[in-house]
């Protein structure tokens, strides 16, 4: 059997929310995956009456389409649907079946207003935290719109439609044979592509929005952790975020959260919406903070955020995070998404077989490099320092690896490609002398940078980041902040849960004594 006991059992949990009856067609041969893929659906369609399966030749071969029996509603997904990729096969699975998507009201009905037929291409890896977030609101948008339609293409499983392509980072996304974007985009993203005038309505909307007691700007542990507890209060809570989950989306696996044995990134982030969601927090995603103004006459403090969106609110907590750190030398931002990636997770099977760099002698290096060595011909790490900063665990299993090496006192130059992406990358030794290093793929491991600079001169910065004291409270009153936007030492999921809880419980007793 393919799916294993436990994941079938789950599945009959989760087939009940299938009212309309579905189809798998299936276009298979006698590849490994193919007949993985016949398996997977056989046993998937045993769960239900509802579920037909049936075999149907198309271009993309494995591929299936899951579609609504006698209708138009319909998405395709081009290899085997594991890894991170799984619950975007269910989540399409129960919403083709009837399932209700879930989305703001003024985005369902802006989608279903599209009249434009428009077919798009997502290229994902299964080991992507960053794609099911693209692939499931593509589906998502589909499912409410059939004139739009959507396959998600596993890299790994056509290789040489990716190279053609010239692929280098997932998710990549095309739009009628063109490319759409890059990166995480959820449904205000994409949507706001497709129909400019949408998001101007939605700032109209939110700007019309009563003032929030509680204004929380950003949406990772820290942001959920204080929107639940405000909400406990019975306060109204507004969480304005680019996306729910933040870092921990671009996280393979949480194994140090008390009582929690182990946890994906994305599934963190699902459980973080969830837990806010339940508390009737209103989340307001794909916003970018730009200025923080000062109370008015009437108490107020002011937000505004990208796209010409102003919030308000009695109180702010500030849980903006930190974002990845460049090196800057030249070729770095020419070849990022062509060569030069942030997440060995997502980007890593994009490079099978290829020679790769890690920049960074930290635990993130070492593990990515570890990582990427089952996949690569060959991985080089190259540290600035004289020696690696990580775990000695890593380091020794780093050490036990046939196919990797490290340069350390070693400062990076430059970074070298063509037309077809990276070639190599160019340091200088201890010494001064210059040397040259040919790989295919850079992953650039050294550290963070909070996500702070919208707050210079109106909060006090430290090294960047927001000076808090013990409450979590700022340099202006009634202004809180938490997590790894601020200055705390540590920079651990669990700290900023508890951060985050600590801000909101500041905030609340600074808004009984107003």
């Amino acid at each position: 059997m393919f799916l294993d006991d436990n994941t079938i059992n789950q599945l009959k949990s989760l087939v009940t929310n299938i009212k309309l009856p579905i189809r798998f067609e299936a276009s298979l041969d006698d590849s490994k995956r193919s007949q993985q893929m016949r398996e997977m659906l056989n046993q998937v369609a045993q769960l239900s009456d509802l579920i037909e399966f049936t075999e149907v030749a198309h271009e993309r071969t494995p591929s299936f389409a899951i579609s609504r029996v006698n209708s138009d509603v319909s998405v395709r997904i081009a290899g085997l649907p594991m890894g991170e990729e799984f619950s975007s096969f269910v989540l399409a699975m129960v919403q083709v079946g009837g399932h209700p998507v879930r989305a703001d009201e003024d985005v369902i009905e802006a989608i279903k207003a599209i009249d434009e037929p428009h077919e798009f291409v997502t290229y994902m890896s299964l080991t992507c935290q960053n794609c099911p977030t693209v692939v499931q609101s593509l589906n998502s948008i589909s499912i409410l719109n059939p004139l739009i339609k959507h396959t998600a293409v596993e890299g790994g499983a056509f290789q040489d439609e990716v190279n053609a392509r010239g692929i280098k980072a997932v998710p990549a996304v095309f739009m009628d044979g063109e490319p759409f974007g890059q990166g995480r985009m959820g449904f205000q993203e994409i949507l706001a592509k497709l129909d400019t005038g949408s998001h101007t309505k939605r700032a109209e909307r939110l700007n019309a929005s009563e003032p929030f007691d509680v204004l929380i700007v950003g949406g990772g542990p820290a942001g959920a952790t204080a929107a639940v507890y405000a909400a406990r209060k019975g306060l109204r809570v507004g969480v304005a975020t680019e996306n729910v989950g933040g870092q921990v989306l671009d996280t393979a696996s949480i194994e140090n959260l008390t009582v929690i044995d182990k946890i994906g990134g994305t599934a963190l982030g699902s459980e973080l919406e969830q837990s806010m969601r339940s508390y009737g927090v209103e989340i307001m995603t794909g916003l970018l903070a730009e200025k923080l103004h000062n109370k008015d006459d009437a108490g107020l403090f002011a937000i505004d955020f990208s796209g010409g969106v102003t919030l308000r609110g009695k109180s702010v907590i500030v849980t903006t995070g930190a974002r990845f750190r460049t090196t800057g030398v030249p070729g770095e931002s020419e070849y990022r998404n062509n060569g030069v990636s942030f997440c060995p997770h997502c980007d890593g099977p994009l490079f099978k077989g290829k020679p790769l760099a890690v920049i960074g002698g930290g635990n993130s290096a070492i593990e990515a490099a570890i990582d990427l060595a089952g996949i690569a011909e060959h991985v080089t790490v190259v540290e600035l320092m004289p020696e690696l900063k990580a775990d000695d665990v890593l380091l020794k299993k780093l050490d036990s690896l046939s196919n990797t090496s490290v340069i350390t006192s070693a400062a990076l130059q430059s970074v070298e490609g063509d037309e077809s992406g990276v070639t190599g990358i160019t340091y200088k030794d201890a010494d001064g002398e210059l040397h040259e290093v040919p790989v295919n793929g850079i992953f650039v491991q050294i550290g963070l940078i909070p996500n702070a600079e919208w707050l210079d001169g109106t909060l006090e910065l430290k090294r960047g980041a927001v000076v808090v004291d013990g409450r979590n409270a700022t340099s202006m009153a009634g202004v809180f902040a938490a997590g790894d936007v601020t200055d705390i030492p540590y920079k651990q999921v669990v700290i900023s849960l508890g951060a985050g809880a600590n801000a909101s419980l500041g905030a609340f007793d600074y808004l009984i004594r107003q």
